[in-house]
């Protein structure tokens, strides 16, 4: 039997190489069994796809194995956001499989499963669905398989959450970068819909993702960036492959990171309409986000690295915002999974409340921490898991790190180095799916950080 591994967010391979139809029958009865033995054969199953190269073919054997094990399955009748799927298994009380690898270069392929409760499946239940892996599982009654549009309750459902009446009053020209995702027919309908007027680019769905990597960050969304700064007073907004992560540009043509963003959407949520209680963050995600909540009376709550470990935090402690690094949030009222499409939204609500640009926000929240935060990662390859572990071990024992002295450390993932001058850190962790070590780093200065790479 091949490897299959579940990783911090689903399986993911090579089409063609390891993700093959012999492997997708495997997961996808390992998957109906889990469904089985935890819910029995009434508990609905819903099926997505994103727009990656033979998504569809695989998502289309993967409901057609689960209704002849007897299983009702109702299968997206089109591309579909991973967070849009979510929404729907909860808003139905239903399990869902979404074929999606995400961000990860186009040749790959993946199945994320979704249980009732709309976030990511936690370690146990991947442990269990691994467990399942080549164990029979024979058919129960007859089942069958509904073509469904999953749309309609998400929007209606946005609404609730959202002030539109209040962002068509936002006097700003708004670029919506479709990045070839799975948000194309779902971010903008929503715009449109609300008479929200805003221009757009790369708006077809495209396997490749137009030469590029499904990743809203800066290296690709160069047409977006380059727009902005020939448009008087614009912001741009974009997605990931399955829309669940978010990328902005403010008026200047910077890209704002997601440690800003949950920041200043922490903010205008607290202030604007009125939430109170903790935060959920990751033990990557910025130093600001504790500083500023300090300053609020805020707790935190720090969780492992990936949304799964967060949204399971956001379904026992009920807060305000939750949010990772790598550019994932939800926030209360919602689903416990990261969701793009609303964190694009809450930026241009947060924006009309406060009446100020992006970049003018963004002074406000330097102003407020009293500093400017910066981020970088290195991702090491090592030989094997016990170089790795070596690795981490020797920095276990560090009392010094660049010629500072290691205030504190935090071992829930990987090890975390708290440094001397109070603005600074550095955490070491284990890849979840590849040989890597990556060495993230923080400061309230950029020559620290080169520093610290050294």
């Amino acid at each position: 039997m091949t490897n299959i591994k579940f990783g911090t967010d689903g399986w993911r391979a090579v089409v063609g190489v390891d993700f093959n139809e012999e492997n997708v029958a495997l997961v996808t009865k390992a998957i109906a069994k889990y469904v089985f033995d935890n819910f029995g054969i009434y508990k609905k199953i819903l099926v997505g796809y994103d727009p990656r190269n033979k998504a569809d073919e695989f998502a289309k054997q993967c409901a057609e194995i689960l209704a002849n094990l007897g299983f009702t399955v109702l299968m997206s009748n089109k591309i579909i956001p991973t967070p849009v799927l979510a929404y729907n298994a909860k808003h139905l009380d239903a399990c869902a499989i979404m074929f999606t690898a995400s961000h990860n270069p186009p040749e790959y392929l993946g199945i994320k499963f979704i249980p009732d409760y709309a976030g990511p499946a936690t370690n146990d239940i991947t442990d269990e669905i691994v467990a399942n892996l080549g164990l029979e599982f024979d058919k129960k009654i007859n089942g069958c398989v509904k073509n469904y549009d999953f749309a309609s309750a998400y929007f209606e459902h946005i609404k609730s959450l959202i002030n539109f009446e209040k962002i068509r009053q936002l006097n700003k020209n708004i670029i919506f970068d479709g990045l070839y995702s799975a948000t194309i027919g779902y971010f903008d309908k929503i715009l449109c819909d609300e008479n929200i007027k805003f221009n757009s680019i790369n708006m077809r769905h495209d396997v490749n993702f137009g030469g590029g990597m499904p990743e809203p960050k800066p290296k690709y969304m160069q047409d977006l960036i380059e727009m902005i700064k020939k448009t008087f007073d614009t912001v741009g907004f974009a997605n990931d492959g399955d829309g669940d992560r978010f990328g902005v540009i403010n008026e200047i043509g910077e890209y704002v990171t997601p440690n800003e963003i949950i920041a200043i959407l922490m903010l205008h949520l607290k202030k604007n309409k009125n939430m109170d209680g903790c935060i959920v963050k990751t033990v990557g995600a910025s130093l600001m986000l504790d500083k500023l909540a300090e300053k609020y009376g805020i707790n935190v709550i720090e969780t492992s690295v990936g949304f799964k470990h967060v949204g399971e935090a956001m379904r026992t402690h009920n807060p305000i915002i939750g949010g990772e690094e790598s550019g994932g949030l939800t926030i209360r009222g919602h689903i416990p999974e990261k969701d793009g499409i609303l964190a694009n939204l809450l930026v241009l609500e947060a924006m009309a409340y406060e009446n100020k640009t992006l970049v003018e926000l963004q002074k406000d929240l330097n102003e407020l921490v009293g500093c400017k935060f910066y981020n970088d990662r290195v991702d090491l390859k090592l030989e094997n898991r016990d170089e790795i572990n070596r690795v981490i071990d020797k920095f276990k024992t560090t009392d010094e790190f660049a010629g500072m002295k290691v205030l504190r450390k935090d071992f829930k993932d990987g090890v975390k180095l708290y440094l001397e001058d109070n603005a600074s850190w550095v955490l070491v962790r284990p890849s979840g799916t590849e040989p890597l070590l990556r060495i993230y780093f923080e400061s309230d200065a950029l020559d620290k950080i080169e520093k610290f790479k050294k």
